[in-house]
């Protein structure tokens, strides 16, 4: 399961590889132009990844534009990488694989790991030649809308899993601090357990061996056995839990809500809890943990 998972050694030995398009998607969306990896390509999660106007992921048609401006083919391996232990790289993934790209990974570490490391960096933005890029149909088998989860209420052979913050998750706080994106009411999905994305990675940003978290799940009664939505607040923490699920883990059926709590917490009638399940106390969603 782990080829889709590339080490800053193989990354920095594979630079120059005609082949590969490497491309940085950080939740600074200045970062980049502050020094980035070598050829690597540069994209803005909240205007190339997300429609400006819809509240949705890109239509295939502009997902075919972006990437065929850029410079990027079907037969390109796409290595992604970011900040913040690769929030937005993993939910860059997501939306790859929605739409068909066959050999998609991701950098582990990401952006914290190469600088910490002083590997090379450049401020010049590289340039390719254009591309016909052709995206497949969006397999919706990897991402849930309301209706699904609201009918998965109260199902035992459905786990939901909250990524966000315990303080999040309580209704304490309704979007970590500095970040937009809100709803009217704070709290959690009944049923819903407190995993928070962080504790996926080590302190370096690297993931956790798949022995580790196949511990921190089903600790929290998230098993393959199971239907698994996750979910955040916008749906980029989640696509980071979804990627450990479905590919490190191997989990048959992983969905990511990307709705998330910006839209459950504005629904008019939505059930919601606030109080954290008791065999949950101690457990692993008490963790402290960055957003």
């Amino acid at each position: 399961m782990n080829t889709v998972l590339v080490s800053t050694d193989w990354v920095q030995q594979h630079m120059n590889d005609p082949h590969i398009r490497l491309i940085e998607v950080d939740v600074d969306t200045t970062a980049y132009e502050q020094g980035h990896i070598p050829g690597a390509i540069g994209l803005n999660w909240q205007t190339q990844l997300q429609d400006p106007i819809r509240r949705d992921i890109p239509s295939k048609e502009q997902l075919e534009s972006l990437l065929g401006s850029l410079g990027v083919s079907n037969a390109h391996t796409i290595v992604l990488y970011g900040d913040n232990n690769n929030w937005f790289a993993a939910y860059a993934f997501w939306v790859l694989k929605l739409y068909g790209h066959e050999d998609v990974r991701i950098m582990d570490g990401g952006r914290k790991k190469w600088l910490a490391e002083e590997r090379p960096i450049t401020t010049e933005v590289p340039s390719y030649p254009t591309t016909e890029y052709r995206a497949q149909e969006p397999d919706l088998s990897l991402r849930a809308f309301l209706p699904q989860v609201y009918e998965s209420l109260n199902r035992p052979d459905v786990a939901l899993v909250d990524v966000r913050s315990p303080k999040e998750f309580t209704g304490e706080l309704i979007a970590p601090p500095g970040l937009m994106e809100t709803a009217q009411r704070g709290g959690h999905i009944p049923g819903a357990r407190n995993i928070p994305w962080a504790q996926a990675v080590r302190e370096d940003g690297t993931f956790k061996s798949p022995e580790e978290l196949r511990a921190l799940y089903e600790a929290q009664g998230i098993t393959p056995d199971k239907q698994v939505i996750a979910y955040c607040r916008i749906g980029e923490r989640s696509s980071h839990t979804w990627f450990v699920l479905k590919y490190l883990l191997g989990y048959p059926n992983v969905r990511n809500y990307d709705g998330s709590w910006t839209e459950w917490g504005n629904m008019v009638g939505a059930p919601i809890e606030r109080e954290v399940p008791t065999q949950m106390h101690g457990g692993a969603s008490a963790a402290p943990c960055p957003q």
